[in-house]
């Protein structure tokens, strides 16, 4: 018999790859490099059989550190960090004219969520800069409460933020920006190694950083019409989860939304409550010296019985409560529909206008979000005081999409399956601007460590909100979209805003993210708050008559023997002013250095008790637990809490102490099981 062998072999390979092909007739061996397309027929006699095919994909000739897909604020922060820390970075958008977008509220930071953001600007991150550059109104939240809970907030123009923070990245020295939808991971032995688009081009990495946003199986919906987006009018990614699923990963689904956009013209102002912002705003940023931007209100009003009528009699058609809709909902964000169903005893509910630019019509109309079709979402929206006339220009929507269940990271964000692939933002189940720029950096940070052989970056609950957050998700993981609140950080009184800076540039500074000349007014800072803080305490203001006229001024008991002037500055009537007032410096101390010595010592009874809570703290979370400890070897523990420790593979004993159900008993015994492992 006649044997005839045919080979057609097409192919575009990078010239440092290998290739080599062997075949044997009667058993065929084949030895080809993996993500290349080869076709083997063989003929016999008349007969001609196909009996192999490999899929060819062509890599870009540039292999990169780190590529980041995604360029919502958490891909934006990650690209950023690890370009400033010298590795060559590829950041892949769907499209580029959605790079930073505002897809919901025009606004940057609120409760908690300005803690985060002012963290990010004080490791060198972007997003308050570009605040800056945009904000059209700022107010500081809980003026009238303590500094541990006071929160920066800005209303935004959502364009000019876009093209502000585009334009950086694009300056950004070994910054690529590409449009691309990326469909698949290119994985070797267990590691990243790059990353398939759609069109089936690849790109080489040695680090991967998911931020994928609201487009994993993204399905919009406005009452019984669903269109599969990413965002509405953008596109969704299908192929991405499904093969995420594929690589073992534990996918979940969520659920958000947007109320509708009015058109401005169209609103009758007056019959709402103008809501100004600050009259001396404070930039978001520690870089930023003035604000330049011209400065509009918000307007707030209220829906009536009406609008709760139109949308009870509705609900059957909202998207939401008819049924359409699986993913899980953020309680803190609720929908109308929510709202009528969840709290039925309320007559009305806030509604706040907020302008969307400066240079638009486009007014987000906060407290309206629903699921409706849309001819009930014009009923419900002229409901409203003030909204009769109003046109909607863009309707409100819902939308469901994956995310990956956060249990499955490391605390540096890095999965726990594939080394080298990290995820960032509302992939791990987080909601809001602000906790995906966070989450960007520390991911961004932790891939250019990983790429350079560096230690990893994780801070502790003890040293920064972000720290907070990322533990909450990878000890805990969600089930519903997780917010950002000043209760869910128990150190909150030491995590405050007016003092980021002073707790993280040295770190910043550490990692290449903030430059010597910032590190040194940093530290001129922290010199002057310790030497005012030391005048204070060593100054005594006598009983004089001009003193105690003073006091009274200011509402509190005049003094009758020597006090030192910290004990003066503990009464809840004084502050700073009261010491320039009768005991002033005489070396010039920065407003800042000033309000910093005052709150460390006007609070200073809880923070020596915070300081010996940390203290417990730092100690149970120094007792690192080893590399590879099997969890299920550890007699003395059920099989629940075995389970749940081998799931999150934590770090420490404190970490472990934070997963749901882990008793001190259970400590105990890991303690003893750990020990006994590194003897």
């Amino acid at each position: 018999m006649n044997f005839s062998l045919s080979v057609r072999i097409n192919f575009q390979v990078l010239s440092q790859m290998n290739f080599s092909l062997s075949v044997r007739i009667g058993v065929f061996n084949f030895q080809v490099l993996s993500q290349m397309n080869f076709s083997l027929s063989v003929r016999i006699g008349v007969f001609n059989f196909q009996v192999l095919t490999f899929n060819l994909m062509v890599f870009h000739t540039k292999k990169y550190d780190v590529i980041v897909v995604g360029a919502g604020h958490a891909g934006c922060e990650a690209a950023l960090a690890a370009a400033r820390m010298g590795c060559s970075v590829l950041l892949m958008a769907i499209d580029l004219d959605k790079v930073a977008a505002m897809p919901c509220s025009p606004s940057i930071g609120g409760m908690a969520k300005g803690q985060l953001v002012k963290e990010v600007d004080a490791l060198g991150g972007e997003m308050a800069k570009i605040t800056d550059q945009t904000a059209i109104q700022y107010r500081i939240l809980n003026t009238k409460k303590g500094p541990a809970v006071r929160s920066s907030r800005t209303q935004n123009d959502k364009i000019r933020y876009h093209i502000a923070m585009k334009a950086v990245i694009e300056r950004e020295p070994g910054l690529d920006l590409r449009q691309s939808m990326i469909e698949r991971l290119v994985t070797e032995d267990g590691r990243i190694a790059g990353v398939e688009d759609h069109t089936g081009f690849g790109y080489q990495a040695q680090t991967v950083i998911l931020a994928t946003g609201t487009f994993l199986s993204g399905l919009v919906h406005i009452g019984f019409r669903s269109v599969k987006a990413g965002r509405a009018g953008e596109f969704a990614s299908y192929a991405l989860p499904t093969h995420l699923k594929e690589l073992g990963f534990d996918l979940g689904r969520m659920k958000t939304g947007t109320p509708p956009r009015l058109k401005k013209s169209s609103i009758d102002f007056s019959q709402f409550r103008e809501e100004g912002g600050d009259q001396v705003p404070m930039p978001f940023s520690f870089f930023t010296e003035k604000i330049t931007a011209p400065q509009v209100p918000c307007h707030m009003g209220h829906t009536n019985e009406r609008s709760q009528k139109i949308v009870r009699e509705n609900l059957k058609h909202s998207a939401l409560y008819g049924g359409i809709i699986k993913g899980v909902s953020a309680r803190y964000c609720p929908s109308y529909e929510d709202k009528v169903v969840k709290f039925p005893d309320r007559d009305r509910h806030q509604v706040i206008l907020e302008p969307e630019g400066l240079d638009t019509e486009e007014i987000y109309a906060s407290g309206l979000g629903n699921s409706l079709p849309m001819d009930v979402q014009i009923q419900f929206v002229r409901s409203v005081k003030g909204l009769e006339e109003a046109e909607i220009m863009r309707p409100a929507y819902a939308i469901e999409y994956d995310y990956v269940n956060p249990v499955q990271l490391r605390p540096t964000l890095e999965t726990q399956r594939i080394s080298g692939l990290f995820m960032a933002g509302q992939i791990n189940g987080t909601s809001g601007y602000e906790e995906a720029a966070a989450q960007g950096m520390w991911a961004g940070i932790n891939a250019a460590c990983k790429v350079q052989g560096r230690p990893p970056f994780v801070l502790d609950r003890s040293r920064a909100y972000m720290g907070v957050m990322i533990d909450d998700l990878v000890t805990k993981g969600t089930r519903e979209p997780y917010r950002m609140f000043t209760s869910r950080a128990e150190y909150r009184l030491m995590l405050r805003e007016d003092n980021a800076d002073l707790r993280l540039m040295e770190k910043g500074h550490e990692l290449g993210l903030i430059d010597k000349d910032t590190l040194r007014d940093v530290r001129e800072q922290k010199r002057q708050i310790e030497a005012e803080m030391k005048r204070i305490r060593g100054t005594i203001i006598k009983p004089s008559a001009e003193n105690n006229d003073y006091l009274q001024s200011r509402g509190t008991k005049p003094i009758t023997t020597g006090v030192h002037l910290d004990q003066l500055l503990k009464r809840a009537e004084l502050d700073y002013d009261m010491v320039e007032s009768l005991a002033p410096s005489h070396e010039a101390i920065t407003r800042k250095a000033a309000r910093q010595a005052e709150i460390e010592i006007k609070y200073e009874g809880y923070i020596q008790r915070q300081l010996k809570e940390i203290e417990k703290f730092r100690n149970l979370e120094s007792r690192k637990i080893p590399e590879g400890f099997d969890f299920d070897k550890v007699h003395g523990l059920s099989n629940e809490l075995r389970e749940k420790l081998s799931a999150v593979k934590p770090a420490s004993l404190g970490q472990a102490s934070r997963i749901d159900g882990i008793t001190p008993a259970a400590i105990s015994v890991l303690m003893v099981a750990i020990r006994a492992f590194k003897d």
